[in-house]
């Protein structure tokens, strides 16, 4: 296993990490004795960094790493779990979450505790429930050691976070087709020059950059003057980077451990890529985005829409149904999310307040009639 220092925290950490929101499951609950033989394995060839959160495998997941941890193996890792943004009510629930986290982690500290999935709606509220005050607090009485947060939203609000307070780290979803969604490489850059630890989720965009891969894509893979496989190229993309330190997989087989180890051991070297290893990477990630139906760049000045469209969301799930191949999954998001949230596509009255406001120009109204017909039962 390779390791690299995660920003100012001075962590020595592995640069893979065990994801732990994708066990395999047995009736719809986590398969314990598989899972934990993956932990272990994982633990035991050199993997230190293990990421929960409170709500992962419908709140599962905390408990059952902290009972997979049991036996020495809390001692060989770096924990990190999430605190719940969307469920904290006032400052008191803060401190309610985090001490139910480390009773079900089965530990008296985390090493790495986030604050889960920041975006426009969440900061500004947790922040005035006194965040930061719960954050100084919980560093000083060492209930964690280091200090982070995840990301969904706009480059603008995460380099207003980063400024916001004294981060130890973040993590962010990144790979070779994000490199210019959410906080993409300009925020990797802003928050390396800060000396932030950085954390990558979505490696393989939860897997749509090695399942059902179109023709064109595996022709580009299969005429590459280097032969890697799909997961191959996308984990060497970020092992590449030196701003990274750790690249996250949330992994639901013995065979994917086995193979996200070696990929580490071999893709792993920083400042590595060759001249024809950047071609093919460039010709994957041309390909992918060749199929992206509306140039939505996730902005957000079309909303809050009058009706409560979900316009960027909508917009998100045709690309990737395109860009990926597969309906099937943006559907079911689309019908068991936004539609039961009554922020679907139908709910558009034409008013067409959204155009004047969008920068990119976008006919919305059209495309919403697109999104509608793509997805609707």
């Amino acid at each position: 296993m390779r390791y690299r220092k995660l920003g100012k925290t001075n962590e020595e950490v592995s640069i893979l990490g065990f994801g732990c929101m994708r066990f395999p499951q047995i009736d719809g609950k986590i398969d314990e004795k598989e899972a934990t033989n993956m932990i272990r394995h994982a633990v035991d060839n050199g993997v230190n960094y293990i990421d929960t959160a409170y709500i992962y495998h419908d709140g599962e997941s905390e408990a059952f790493v902290g009972r997979a941890l049991s036996e020495g193996y809390r001692e060989k890792v770096k924990l990190a779990t999430k605190l719940p943004t969307w469920l904290v009510k006032n400052r008191e629930d803060m401190d309610k979450y985090l001490n139910e986290q480390l009773e079900r982690l089965q530990t008296s500290y985390i090493d790495f505790y986030l604050v889960h999935n920041l975006n426009v709606e969440t900061y500004e509220t947790i922040k005035g429930y006194g965040l930061f005050e719960f954050l100084d607090k919980i560093k000083k009485e060492k209930l964690v050691k280091h200090i982070g947060f995840s990301f969904h939203d706009t480059i603008g609000l995460y380099k207003e976070i980063i400024d916001d307070y004294d981060w130890d780290f973040t993590q962010i979803q990144y790979n070779y087709i994000d490199e210019d969604y959410q906080a993409g490489t300009e925020g990797l850059l802003y928050a390396a020059s800060k000396d932030l630890g950085i954390v990558i989720m979505e490696p393989l965009r939860g897997g749509a950059l090695v399942n059902n891969l179109s023709k064109g894509i595996k022709d580009i893979i299969e005429n590459s003057e280097v032969k890697k496989t799909p997961a191959e190229w996308a984990f060497k993309f970020l092992y590449n980077k030196k701003e990274i330190g750790v690249v996250l997989s949330g992994m639901s087989t013995m065979e994917q451990v086995v193979d996200n180890l070696k990929i580490a051991d071999t893709q792993g070297v920083e400042n590595s890529i060759t001249v024809d290893e950047k071609d093919t990477l460039e010709k994957l990630r041309d390909e992918f985005k060749s199929k992206i139906k509306v140039n939505c760049t996730g902005c957000k000045y079309c909303i809050p829409c009058p009706v409560n469209v979900s316009i960027p969301n909508c917009f998100e799930l045709l690309n990737n149904a395109s860009m990926f191949d597969n309906v099937s999954v943006s559907k079911e998001i689309y019908n068991n999310i936004l539609v039961k949230e009554e922020s679907d596509a139908s709910r558009c009255v034409e008013c067409g307040k959204c155009e004047t406001k969008c920068p990119q120009h976008i006919k919305i109204r059209e495309v919403l009639k697109e999104v509608e017909n793509t997805f609707k039962v």
